[in-house]
């Protein structure tokens, strides 16, 4: 075997474990948007790791256990965790809201969900707030975790390979050539990735907020609440999450059929 295919060797065999990988790993297909994915944890992995995630958070922070607010968080929860139908099938539904002044909240596979503080003035109420957590919630639901496990494990073998190939290469052209594909691996794949993610959990999350009796045109003023009361927003290429303007327009393309959700379920 002369050298140049000993330079190629390693990333035959890294292609040949990242077809292995993928080929192998389970596929999962959202029932709320049909779309098909492969997956890189299984559901009891997903909830492990949710579990022990939500366990850390509450041992550093302040929980609110009692009052108008507390009781607003579960009663949203609840609402949506029922209107999550199949996806939310053996999900162990808990919530939790934190005395933090953070404008986040987030929902770990499984189904732990944390609250702060921070976001129910802009939430403005019950509708607001499932406007947030029907996307939290429908991050879980769709599996993004777990997606993007399997993403950054098949991103690692084929940099792995490419790596050992160029092992005699000079050291700073090595350094060169891994940084120009890594940053076309972050910028081209996996921001990419996260940004489709992003747009599902707003598309059921919508869904989910809608079936749960909760009027879906509540989220457009939502997330014009949250832009007014942002920072600069990096450009939307920079981040996994779309701009206010891209995800209310969004948004607006998919009320009819949440308006449709909502007429349904408030006439029950």
């Amino acid at each position: 075997m002369n050298r140049r295919n000993i330079k190629w060797l390693p990333i035959l065999i890294a292609g040949i474990f990242f077809a292995y990988q993928y080929f192998s790993s389970e596929k999962f297909v959202n029932p709320e948007t049909g779309r098909k994915s492969h997956v890189g944890l299984s559901t009891e992995q997903e909830s492990a790791l949710g579990l022990q995630s939500y366990q850390q958070v509450l041992a550093q922070a302040q929980a609110i256990e009692a009052g108008p607010e507390s009781e607003m968080v579960k009663r949203v929860a609840a609402r949506l965790a029922s209107a999550t139908g199949t996806a939310g099938r053996g999900f162990d539904w808990r919530e939790s809201l934190i005395r933090d002044n953070q404008v986040n909240a987030f929902c770990l596979p499984g189904g732990k969900i944390v609250v702060y503080s921070g976001i129910l003035p802009i939430a403005q109420g019950d509708a607001g707030l499932a406007t947030v957590l029907g996307h939290e919630m429908a991050h879980a639901t769709s599996r993004h975790g777990a997606q993007r496990v399997l993403q950054q494990n098949l991103a690692q073998t084929a940099m792995t390979g490419i790596a050992v190939s160029l092992s005699d290469m000079d050291y700073d052209k090595q350094r060169a050539v891994m940084g120009a594909l890594g940053a076309g691996a972050q910028f081209g794949i996996l921001m990419p990735f996260g940004r489709q993610h992003e747009s599902e959990a707003d598309r059921v999350g919508l869904i989910y907020m809608a079936r749960a009796g909760y009027d879906p045109r509540e989220s457009i003023r939502f997330w014009e609440r949250m832009e007014r009361s942002s920072s600069a927003q990096p450009p939307e290429f920079l981040s996994t999450h779309p701009a206010h303007g891209q995800r209310i327009q969004q948004l607006q393309g998919w009320m009819p059929e949440a308006l449709e959700e909502y007429r349904k379920a408030t006439q029950r």
